[in-house]
């Protein structure tokens, strides 16, 4: 009963704090100090009263799509996970409910007993809610996030008047870097006030740290396949060249310039025209592909489930938007120069007819004399550049130079 009646003494004259100075600090340039008072809450609801209201029945949201992709990302999911069960016991059996915020305070996830919750709802104290201090004023997730350390706060120590019947417990949870990545926060009624849930909360957060620093970090992602088969022919990922051969490369430039993919019979056929060559040959291509770059083609039909960047792509792509400009920049020459595989000896005209036909229809020279360094033998196209440039240019020599290399070929 001792404990009780303290706690309600301590609530009392908190509430009569908060009346005499809360509303006050509107106008005050010091903050008051002293009494039941402690200066890191009086400070923040002085920063606090420029943007919260003490009135608002709630914490503000982001949307549930966005915690769930916050939750499923963040680096304290797996911790948490694994202590699920203990952070569960807690909460059910001292009445509490504990929740775990990113490094804003939007908090990800909360566990507790069915009455709790109910009223942590009630407040939006839930995952999405906002508890930072801009968004929701005093109260100890947002002291634990300014500070980096440990908080509680009591009753009318909160700013919001919707939270004076509650206490909190808080800590700061660090990554093996030393960054806040959240905070980890029990929850109850005020009168619930117990003087082990803060050492409880620490002994949890180094828990959760502790699993951090053992966890072994997953291997990164081996980044996309950037493919060059305009002019000349290189596969790379992250930096590195790619060692495939010829007929391999064939295959990739096919399986990227069609994201649809290919039957096993269309593929032969791309690859081989009429030349008698049985489906396990064309099998064991995929397969030798398919191994170069770790997996990334499906099996029945053949097609790409891994990113790959190919600078025909680009310029179809370039073309696809009218942007020209774009897709001059990324066409160096025919696609695979010395590939006589049909399906690719296909696609190197229509890439050529479509850059070849954009630049004969524009207005301007730049694209021509570009295009014409690639295509050195194609008259019309340094026509069409002389006719563009003006008398005096000093590009002139170098497009009628070419124009006379072309015909005298």
């Amino acid at each position: 009963m001792s404990q009780r009646s303290d706690l309600r003494r301590r609530r009392a004259a908190l509430e009569d704090e908060w009346s005499r100075w809360v509303p006050r600090l509107r106008t005050a340039t010091v903050p008051p100090y002293g009494g039941a008072l402690r200066p890191e809450v009086t400070a923040s609801w002085a920063r606090s009263l420029g943007s919260v209201d003490p009135a608002r029945d709630s914490a503000p949201g982001c949307g549930s799509g966005t915690v769930s992709e916050r939750w499923a990302a963040s680096p304290l999911r797996r911790p948490v996970h694994d202590l699920a069960g203990e952070l569960h016991s807690i909460a059910h059996d001292a009445g509490f409910v504990t929740a775990v915020t990113d490094e804003s305070g939007t908090i990800l996830w909360t566990c507790g007993g069915r009455t709790m919750r109910r009223r942590a709802e009630r407040v939006n104290f839930a995952p999405g809610g906002r508890w930072d201090e801009p968004a929701m004023g005093t109260n100890a997730l947002s002291l634990a996030l300014r500070t980096g350390r440990p908080s509680t706060v009591f009753s009318a120590e909160h700013l919001v008047t919707a939270l004076h019947g509650w206490v909190c417990y808080c800590a700061p949870v660090r990554g093996p870097d030393g960054r806040v990545l959240g905070v980890l926060d029990l929850s109850t009624t005020w009168d619930r006030s117990h003087p082990l849930a803060m050492s409880t909360v620490r002994s949890l957060v180094t828990a959760i740290e502790g699993r951090l620093r053992t966890e072994s970090p997953a291997p990164a992602a081996p980044g996309p396949v950037r493919l060059t088969c305009l002019g000349t022919e290189r596969a790379e990922r992250d930096g590195a060249p790619l060692p495939l051969r010829p007929r391999q490369l064939e295959i990739l430039t096919l399986l990227a310039l069609e994201p649809r993919g290919f039957t096993p019979e269309r593929l032969r056929e791309a690859l081989h025209g009429d030349r008698p060559v049985t489906a396990s040959t064309v099998k064991a291509e995929i397969s030798h592909l398919r191994r170069a770059l770790g997996g990334g083609i499906t099996p029945r039909r053949y097609a790409l489930t891994l990113p790959v960047a190919c600078d025909a792509a680009d310029v179809l792509r370039a073309l696809e938007r009218g942007d020209l400009t774009t897709a001059l920049r990324h066409y160096r020459g025919p696609l695979l120069p010395r590939s006589e595989a049909p399906g690719l000896v296909e696609w190197r005209a229509r890439l050529e007819v479509a850059v070849r036909e954009a630049v004969l229809a524009g207005p301007r020279p730049e694209p021509a004399l570009r295009y014409g360094a690639c295509a050195p033998y194609d008259a019309e196209v340094h026509e069409h550049a002389l006719r563009l440039l003006p008398p005096g240019d000093p590009r002139r020599p170098i497009v009628a130079g070419r124009l006379r290399t072309a015909l005298n070929d």
